[in-house]
């Protein structure tokens, strides 16, 4: 019988050694394993994305091994510290972060992750993702500080961004108060605005540019920028007696009849010609227009030929620095008429309306409205 017992006693304790070394042996070849090959054991991480990350965006993390969840605690901290929320999805390989109260935009953020993978090898890892950035304002029209604005529909407020603003909400307030009409441009970053009445002439404003995440609150609007101008004063009632004065005049307050282009602009109250290219005045002179009973044709005209010294048989006189503003050329802009035997009219007469239709122009001025204006050039005279 004590035979049997002890027997029974040393297949137990063989099974006991057994047990032992395989144990022994599994974890020497496991730490071997662990110490040799750690990339095999080693779980990688990585994020969906990481960066424009909006402020209610889920933050996913990817792992190439399930993590051993009913084992080992997970330890989850970020910095700047921000309280979250997280859970797994697709058994353990996927860990999805959000902010309890949004992420700070513009913010970069750090997650530390700590516990150990199905093999239970140790996992203490650091990964980053960016918050998306505010669109910055790289242009606005009219441009900070500009005089003279006038602003319609085909010229309204522009502002010009840096990327896409389809996520953000943008705001303007004007200062005195008008209330605006806005839009995007389609397949831009530019919102247009213009106002629902016109802007009062010779006046200065204020707009300031606020912006924020569709996600973000109301209160969370920042400041973009702040931009002023000052549009355009309305024209005197009366023009000044002294030419000079009247030239500066129409300078300051002529307004653009065509946006896009050269052409010609006479005012036949002021005896103003001036001329302007893509909306901006370059030059003014002064003309003398048809006088009474011999007016000048008001209208929309344009240049529809040139000589450079042609003869009126009509009047048996030279005209220098010819433009025909109809196709027949009854009517036309050139320099001070000549006799041919050189006597040229003085002039004394500019400013004052004394042709028989055309509008004339001094020496010099002629010459360079001649060179400024090709053939095609709309003309347009008002009063």
């Amino acid at each position: 019988m004590e035979l049997y017992v002890q027997e029974k006693r040393m297949k137990k304790g063989g099974w006991l050694l057994v047990v032992l070394s395989v144990f022994l042996l599994l974890s020497s070849g496991l730490f071997f394993a662990y110490t040799k090959f750690p990339s095999f054991f080693k779980t990688r991480i990585y994020l969906d994305r990481n960066s424009d990350i909006g402020p209610c965006d889920p933050v996913t993390i990817n792992f190439s091994r399930p993590l051993a969840l009913n084992i080992f605690d997970l330890k989850v901290g970020i910095y700047p510290e921000k309280e979250i929320e997280y859970h797994f999805e697709d058994n353990n390989k996927k860990l999805v972060i959000v902010s309890k109260d949004s992420w700070i935009l513009e913010e970069d953020y750090e997650i530390s992750i700590s516990g150990r993978n199905f093999f239970l090898y140790p996992l203490d890892e650091k990964i980053y993702f960016k918050t998306s950035s505010y669109p910055k304002l790289v242009g606005f029209y009219p441009a900070q500080g500009e005089k003279d604005v006038i602003l319609d529909i085909e010229d309204p407020i522009r502002a010009y961004f840096d990327g896409e603003i389809d996520k953000f909400k943008v705001r303007f307030a004007i200062s005195p108060y008008q209330e605006m009409a806005s839009e995007i441009e389609k397949d831009t970053n530019v919102i247009k605005l213009l106002p629902k009445e016109e802007l009062e002439r010779g006046k200065k404003f204020n707009v300031s540019i606020y912006i924020r995440h569709k996600d973000e609150k109301e209160e969370d609007y920042r400041k973009a920028n702040d931009i002023s101008f000052e549009t355009k004063p309305l024209a005197p009632p009366d023009w000044d007696k002294d030419f000079a004065v009247r030239l500066e005049q129409a300078k300051k307050f002529t307004e653009a009849k065509i946006r896009e282009g050269k052409y010609i602009d006479i005012n036949l109250k002021s005896q103003i010609l001036s001329i302007f290219e893509n909306g901006k005045i370059i030059d003014t002179f002064l003309v003398s227009s048809g006088k009474i009973g011999m007016e000048t044709p008001q209208g929309s005209f344009q240049v529809h030929n040139k000589y450079p010294r042609a003869w009126s048989k009509k009047y048996g006189l030279y005209m220098p620095y010819w433009m025909a503003i109809v196709n027949s050329g009854d009517f036309g802009i050139h320099e001070l008429p000549e006799w041919p035997g050189g006597y040229k009219e003085g002039k004394n007469h500019l400013g004052i309306p004394v042709s028989h239709g055309c509008v004339r122009l001094g020496i010099g001025s002629a010459e360079r409205v001649y060179n400024f204006a090709e053939i095609g050039t709309p003309v347009i005279i008002h009063s």
